[in-house]
Parts: structure tokens; C-alpha cells; sequence
């Protein structure tokens, strides 16, 4: 029925995993994922006029709008943002459908019977529609100045360096061992490009976010026996996000070839997958960052604390 709020979040949830199903299986044969990012500037989508920067499944969908539609440009907003900012969407322009999620009380009626369900709050996604900077005139597009390559690769380490960490030799492979909660690497030479190396130390942090003691991330009562394909789905958007926000490249990896059936098996048949995959993915980049900014108050602390007490 028109207007019923269960259709519509049904709709938002088709809708936006065929967008992503449709990406992926055009960026196949290259490893061109709706995902891949070159760095060297930021590449996060943010809104024009707040300036922050659009979060989990958005992202998703706005990089694989970007690629498919050959937008240069992160930036978007709505239609009237624009007009507000003195721009103009061009006529015939396509809007991106971007999801909002709102969140109301649980103390509806939740059953035939009238009993009420748990208190709390329930999401609900509601589509909005943007458009890319790219789409609009009478935009002044700000000069980023590209971050150069020896800046990102220090930012990188000092970022992991701080995050505590400390990536042990992994001979030719790339890997998170649950055992001994290591992050393990090949050798910084190994890689041809040096900035590869932290794009792949990414992808294995987020798999080491998991970990019981950190995010306690357990995808096996929710995928069953596709937990492990979509655990590296998750490692994926997270490396992404991550590479965004460091400017980092996110080079294709020829041994994930075999996990994108995987993904696109669980996609199809599953119009939520993609936005569990996203939102754990956020989760894990959330988490590393507030364990950065938690570090280096405590730095700042002792800092303080050695120069006033132990001068």
C-alpha cells in the first residue's frame, strides 16, 4: 500500500542493494568496486553546506554513483541546498538517492494480539535525494591541495603507530591471526607501491577491531556459513573508509576474487546484508579513531603532567 512505512523501507533496502549488486558486478572483471579509491585528496563524500562527511551505506552508494557517472567531485547536496548556496542544478540532472534513518519509540503495538514491544528506539530509512557538485552551476569548487606522498605515508604510520599496531613479519601474505591477535604483513618492500602497504594494513586492522575484546564483531548468528565471506566484506569497506579519511589508495586484491561471489550470493538474497556490512564497517573506523584521539589526550596529559611535576 502507498505510504506504508514497511513498503517503503523494503523499497530503500532493494533499491539500494541492486545499486550496489550492479556496481560490483560492473567493476568484476577489473577490480574497479564500487569502493576503490586513488587517494592523494580526501575522498569521503561530504555535504556542501554542513561540510560533514556522509557515513556507512551512503558512502557506499555515493562512490558507486560517483564511478558509474564519472563525478570528479565528493561533494553533494539537495536540491535546495544548492539553490540556497547561490547554485543551480543543471536541468535534466539525476538526483542520488541517499538514506536517512530516523528513529521513533518502540511503544506501537507490535503484534496481531496488541502487545507492545521492548522499549527503545526503532530505525527507520527514509530515502533523500542529492546532487553532486559536478551537476550544479554557479559553484565555486575549493582548490584541495593535494596531500604529497611522503605526508601520507607518515600520517599512515604514525596513525597505526598510535593505534598500537605493530604489524609482525607475515613472509607473503596478509593476515589477522586470531590466536595471537597479530596483524601479520609482507615486508614494506614487497609492496610496489609503499602506500599499498598501509592500504593492506587497513583492511587487516579492521579484521583486528573484531577481536572479543575490542568490537566483539560475531557475524555467524546473523550469515551462518557466508560469516567468514562477509567478515572480509567488512574488512573491505572498512579498509576503504579508512584509506578515504588517510588518502590512501586502495589497490585491487587479486586474492579476493573468490570472496566477491561470495558477497554478490549473500547480496541477492539478502537486501539487508549490504547495509550490516556498511554500518560494521563504520563501526570499526569509528572505534579506531576513538582510540586515536583517546591516545593522544593521554599523551597530551603526561605531557603536561612530566613538564609541571618532573622539570
Amino acid at each position: 500500500m502507498k505510504g506504508d512505512p514497511t513498503t517503503e523501507r523494503k523499497d530503500i533496502f532493494q533499491r539500494v542493494t541492486d545499486q550496489i549488486v550492479e556496481a560490483i558486478e560492473a567493476g568484476t572483471e577489473t577490480f574497479k568496486l564500487p569502493w576503490r579509491t586513488s587517494g592523494g585528496l580526501p575522498y569521503s563524500p561530504i555535504n556542501a553546506v554542513s561540510k560533514r562527511p556522509y557515513r556507512g551505506i551512503n558512502i557506499v552508494i555515493l562512490w558507486a554513483i560517483a564511478q558509474q557517472r564519472g563525478y570528479t567531485s565528493g561533494t553533494w547536496a539537495t536540491f535546495k541546498q544548492w539553490q540556497e548556496m547561490g547554485a543551480q542544478v543543471r536541468k535534466g540532472e539525476k538526483s542520488a538517492h541517499v538514506v536517512f534513518w530516523k528513529f521513533f519509540d518502540r511503544d506501537q503495538p507490535t503484534d496481531n494480539e496488541g502487545e507492545t514491544g521492548k522499549a527503545g528506539k526503532i530505525p527507520m530509512a527514509k530515502d533523500y535525494w542529492i546532487f553532486n557538485a559536478d551537476q550544479v552551476d554557479g559553484y565555486k569548487k575549493s582548490e584541495e591541495q593535494p596531500v604529497s606522498r611522503a605526508e601520507r605515508i607518515e600520517n599512515a604510520e604514525s596513525f597505526f603507530q598510535a593505534l598500537g599496531v605493530a604489524a609482525q613479519p607475515g613472509g607473503n601474505r596478509a593476515y589477522y591471526c586470531h590466536d595471537t591477535d597479530a596483524v601479520y604483513m609482507p615486508a614494506f618492500e614487497a609492496f610496489k607501491e609503499p602506500l599499498f602497504y598501509y592500504s593492506v594494513l587497513s583492511h587487516e586492522t579492521t579484521h583486528w577491531t573484531g577481536a572479543p575484546h575490542r568490537l566483539n564483531r560475531d557475524l555467524a548468528g546473523r550469515f551462518h556459513t557466508d560469516s567468514y565471506a562477509m567478515e572480509e566484506l567488512v574488512a573491505e569497506l572498512g579498509a576503504a573508509f579508512l584509506c578515504s579519511e588517510l588518502g590512501l589508495p586502495t589497490d585491487p586484491r587479486q586474492d579476493h576474487a573468490p570472496y566477491i561471489a561470495s558477497w554478490l550470493k549473500v547480496l541477492k538474497n539478502d537486501k539487508r546484508a549490504i547495509f550490516t556490512a556498511a554500518a560494521k564497517a563504520q563501526e570499526a573506523v569509528y572505534w579506531m579513531t576513538e582510540q586515536l584521539e583517546s591516545a593522544l589526550a593521554c599523551r597530551k596529559f603526561l605531557n603536561e603532567f612530566t613538564s609541571k611535576h618532573c622539570a
